[in-house]
């Protein structure tokens, strides 16, 4: 039954009770009684101030308090119809009988009119902006409207594109902003928003159309840059142009692509927890690898785990332990565990020639060793130990012969893991040779994350200022050149991969 028709039986029955009443004589006329009552407004229970209650007959006329009560006296024995009325909402009548010498009680929840309530206006899209290729599997969409009554507004986004029939339907969405993925590459994409206050017709936008980029075919380095707080990962080509692969609604960092399988490798945050993931080089066919074993260490920003070239296992640290496990999240096994208890924050394996290269440190991140161990736990090499301050990066040359790694020259140790005078180095397993790579680094600069080129001939790495806090970007150099050789490749970027 309709709202209005509840309304009119409800106003007939209160003049059906006036007719019968007017129509006999009153019993009882001067015994006296009280009417009480609150008025709330309906679904909330908020109570209503200075609401107008009054009777038919005509009794007094009172207002509510700031609680919603109101209380008439000395209302004469019988029968009544009890009014309450406020602008804004829907009058309401309720029938009572007034016994001598009591208190009838009276309990009103009124209804917002919405007579006069306008719908909002048609929303306005922002972005995507029309015709707009999007670098990414991921779509930010955005719009703006306003309701002329400041009535809460829900909107409901259509999206379609021209590669198939599907009609996506996302409902209820209560901000105006709405991040979608994963996006078909290649694609052209329609989008549409509707918005309601749940009282007048939805009213629709212009339709807005946008473009998916193809798939990167030549995309060979990876990076992770900082979005809305969260890391996500890029691509990138040797002219510079990007590709977001990961959503920027995600904790993603850490990649590492894998050649032979053609899958990028990466850490995700689930929750509190971080996961090892896969998915393809276009971003697409997400998998988590780890379940109840997974990466933890001093700092989860710095743990890092490896892939080799022509494996399918994937090796990563849990405190002291070095674990293994196929990519598809099967055949987990233990690898190594530390002697003393320290614990493993990078590794780098190399499975052809039997070197595990181990960074290891206490719980604060410092008492660093690094050092080469067999795939029978055996020490090989003992490349850094015994030297204060903090590392940052792990990595095997192609040919296994060289490692290369970041250490803090100054030797600071701090509560908050500030590092000052961060160098690249290229320890030679061959020679026992370790040389400064950090060519005309700028003065109070680090220079972290250093990961050597597919050819050997140069190193990608992150610099940043040593206060902790600003931009980080990735630069490129060659390890034998006489001059400076510093390349910027990616501003505001940092965790390079390049393969």
């Amino acid at each position: 039954m309709m709202k209005g028709s509840k309304t009119y039986f409800k106003y007939i029955g209160v003049f059906l009770i006036l007719l019968f009443s007017c129509n006999e004589d009153r019993i009882g006329e001067n015994d006296l009684g009280t009417i009480k009552g609150t008025v709330v407004a309906s679904g909330s229970n908020t109570p209503l101030v200075n609401v107008r209650i009054s009777t038919q007959p005509i009794s007094s006329t009172v207002f509510t308090d700031s609680t919603g009560a109101f209380r008439i006296e000395n209302v004469p024995v019988g029968e009544y119809a009890v009014e309450a009325r406020i602008e804004g909402y829907i009058t309401d009548f309720e029938p009572t009988v007034v016994v001598a010498n009591s208190d009838v009680n009276v309990v009103f929840e009124l209804e917002v009119s919405t007579a006069n309530n306008r719908p909002p206006a048609a929303p306005e899209l922002i972005a995507p902006a029309e015709n707009e290729v999007l670098q990414s599997i991921e779509a930010v969409f955005e719009w703006t409207t306003t309701d002329p009554d400041e009535d809460p507004i829900t909107y409901t986004l259509e999206l379609r594109n021209d590669l198939n029939d599907d009609v996506q339907l996302f409902e209820d969405i209560a901000d105006t902003t709405f991040t979608y993925s994963p996006l078909i590459l290649g694609a052209k994409y329609f989008w549409q928003v509707s918005a309601t206050d749940g009282i007048n017709d939805p009213v629709l936008s212009p339709v807005g159309t946008f473009e998916v980029i193809s798939a990167p075919i030549d995309n060979r380095f990876l990076f992770v840059r900082k979005i809305n707080g969260n890391n996500v990962i890029f691509s990138a080509d040797e002219s510079g142009a990007e590709f977001q692969l990961t959503s920027q609604e995600k904790n993603s960092y850490r990649p590492r692509r894998n050649v032979a399988a053609n899958r990028i490798a990466f850490l995700q945050n689930d929750g509190a927890q971080v996961h090892i993931y896969t998915m393809k080089r276009d971003g697409t066919d997400v998998q988590r690898v780890t379940g109840a074993v997974k990466p933890t260490g001093f700092n989860l920003n710095e743990i890092n785990f490896s892939w080799p070239p022509t494996s399918d296992m994937i090796y990563f640290p849990q405190l002291d332990k070095l674990y293994r496990i196929n990519s598809n999240g099967q055949g987990l096994d233990l690898v190594y565990q530390t002697p003393d208890g320290s614990l493993i924050s990078e590794v780098d394996v190399s499975e052809t020639d039997d070197i595990i290269v181990l960074k290891t440190n206490n719980l604060q991140g410092y008492d660093v060793q690094i050092y080469t161990i067999d795939f029978a736990g055996n020490v090989l090499d003992t490349i850094l130990t015994g030297m204060p301050g903090a590392t940052s990066g792990l990595n095997l040359s192609v040919t296994n012969q060289m490692v290369l790694y970041s250490y803090d020259v100054s030797g600071f140790q701090g509560a908050n893991y500030r590092r000052l005078n961060m160098r690249m180095f290229v320890y030679d397993l061959v020679t026992d040779v370790t040389t400064d790579i950090s060519q005309d680094k700028p003065s109070g600069t680090n220079d972290l994350e250093p990961i050597f080129s597919p050819n050997e001939a140069f190193v990608i790495f992150t610099n940043t200022s040593n206060d902790g806090i600003s931009q980080k970007d990735v630069y490129r150099l060659e390890i034998e050149s006489a001059e400076d050789s510093r390349e910027l490749l990616y501003e505001n970027a940092f965790m390079p991969d390049w393969e």
